[in-house]
């Protein structure tokens, strides 16, 4: 499945721009598995490596990892880089129902 036909879907679809070598990035792998349990159907949760997506990372000018891209049909409905909380993140998806 392409990128874009993954972000147009009616369900919220929550992007993390991650990569391999970063500790942020590895600390928040357990917190997106809760999060995936806990949201269950009500969004898609991706993860996506700058490293072996440069052109992607660089059309969306994804500077620093994690970043989170939460899309509604399409849309940017929220983004910000850095480590998040589940709670945050929940509330988050939560919203964009």
């Amino acid at each position: 499945m392409k990128y874009s036909e993954i972000i147009n879907s009616e369900t919220p679809t929550l992007v993390d721009f991650t990569a391999t070598w970063c500790g942020p990035c590895k600390a928040m792998a357990p917190v997106l598995e809760q999060l995936a349990t806990k949201v269950g159907e009500k969004a898609r949760i991706i993860k996506i490596d700058v490293d072996k997506n440069q052109s992607l990372s660089q059309e969306l000018k994804i500077q620093g990892v994690p970043t989170f891209i939460l899309y509604k049909k399409g849309e940017i409905v929220w983004r910000q880089s850095g480590m998040q909380s589940l709670t945050f993140l929940e509330t988050l998806i939560e919203k964009a129902q």
